[in-house]
């Protein structure tokens, strides 16, 4: 007759044990802020290799000072290898599975597209740091997509007062043949036939990415007698046009504008054969004074014992932006941290800026200044900080850009 008494008793006991599994694992997801990234990392790395070690910093310093919201900051990687399927993929494991709070990355224009799509589709917030195509604020944008880094418009706004300046009429244009490279040539074409109406595009080279034939792309923009170029092309791409230009005499007696190379990820790789002059954005850390830049190289330098890179910057200031939106939303829930990031005020290595609330991209600007081959070495000189705020169309002019949310 025990047997019914043990029976309820072991059913009670297992009911026990259960409510204290469940409870256990309540509590530890709790345990931490799950920041899922998603990134490129094997087919960009001199970019990406030191835009982690930017995240990781800005964890530590936030764990260091009590995490967010009184819980640690977990940071979750993957890579994409460049896909956007595999971006997407990456995006649905880390929600589903890996239980992140929110979604932030990539490098890639297209990939960032991909993600913002997701993020659509699947209502969940995402910060796009690194990815610069227009179409991820503008035309596929939404309301759960937030971007970090200057847009291509914003960087083409920044260069072509500078082209206009050369008052040089023929232009020349390469630039790699996908998403960031096509958007990039159409803001430049269309901000400097305004700024300069007698100006004339007389060639345009459009490799794949990473697939540049420099020998006849280089022939083919001299074969054309530019006045001047306009380079969208980085990484090996870029290093492959320099050496090839230089071997065939392409830069000399010609003005150059160009995006990006003005990254130590990009510059750097030239060393002496680095060109003097060209127009370029980029980051010339070794000459920036300012109270906040120093506090971040000398937390950089201190942890690896190297400068930073832009990527540095980038991944530190995304990081830095996600923990002031949850502190400003107190919470990590979606539509909270959307009510929090629209206007959100953040400081990093340049300074302040904000996320527009019309478009939700960040004000953060870039330097501009020119190329300068010293010693063997690629810098920067004659740079100047370009505030982001100024280089953005009217809102009048977003609004009819932007679906509504």
């Amino acid at each position: 007759m025990a047997f019914p008494s043990l029976t309820r008793r072991a059913l009670a006991l297992a009911g026990f044990a259960l409510t204290a599994t469940a409870w256990s694992a309540a509590a530890q997801a709790q345990a931490t802020i799950k920041i899922g990234e998603i990134n490129s990392y094997k087919a960009q790395p001199a970019f990406l290799e030191p835009y982690k070690k930017g995240m990781d910093l800005a964890v530590e310093e936030i764990n260091a000072a009590g995490g967010l919201l009184g819980r640690k900051v977990e940071l979750i990687t993957r890579d994409d290898n460049a896909s956007p399927g595999d971006a997407v993929r990456a995006a649905e494991e880390l929600v589903s599975r890996e239980k992140v709070d929110v979604l932030s990355g990539s490098f890639l224009s297209n990939t960032g597209l991909a993600l913002t799509d997701f993020a659509k589709q699947k209502k969940f917030f995402y910060l796009a740091g690194e990815p610069l195509t227009d179409k991820i604020v503008w035309q596929s944008g939404n309301r759960y997509t937030f971007r970090l880094r200057p847009s291509t418009y914003m960087q083409s706004a920044m260069l072509v007062p500078e082209a206009a300046k050369l008052k040089k009429k023929r232009w020349a244009i390469v630039y790699p043949n996908y998403e960031y490279g096509q958007s990039s040539v159409a803001t430049f074409k269309a901000l400097l036939k305004a700024a300069q109406p007698d100006v004339e595009f007389v060639a345009e080279q459009a490799p794949p990415l990473g697939k540049l034939d420099a020998g006849s792309v280089v022939q083919a923009l001299a074969d054309a007698k530019p006045d001047a170029i306009f380079n969208v092309l980085f990484g090996a791409d870029l290093t492959k046009f320099v050496r090839e230009g230089n071997t065939r005499g392409l830069f000399q007696g010609r003005e150059v504008v160009s995006v990006l190379t003005g990254e130590p990820e990009y510059l750097d790789p030239l060393k002496d054969e680095t060109p003097n002059g060209w127009i370029v954005t980029g980051y010339p850390w070794y000459g920036i004074q300012t109270p906040e830049h120093k506090a971040f190289f000398l937390a950089y330098h201190g942890k690896y014992k190297d400068y930073p890179r832009l990527g540095s910057v980038v991944g530190y200031a995304m990081i830095k932006s996600l923990a002031a939106g949850i502190t400003k939303a107190k919470s990590t829930e979606t539509e909270k941290l959307i009510a929090a990031f629209k206007g959100l005020e953040v400081t990093g290595p340049f300074g302040k800026f904000h996320y527009r609330a019309i478009d939700q991209q960040s004000t953060l600007g870039a330097y501009v200044g020119k190329t300068k081959n010293d010693n063997g070495k690629g810098v920067m000189v004659d740079y100047t900080y370009f505030d982001g705020a100024k280089f953005q169309p009217s809102d009048a002019e977003v609004k009819k850009m932007r679906p509504a949310d």
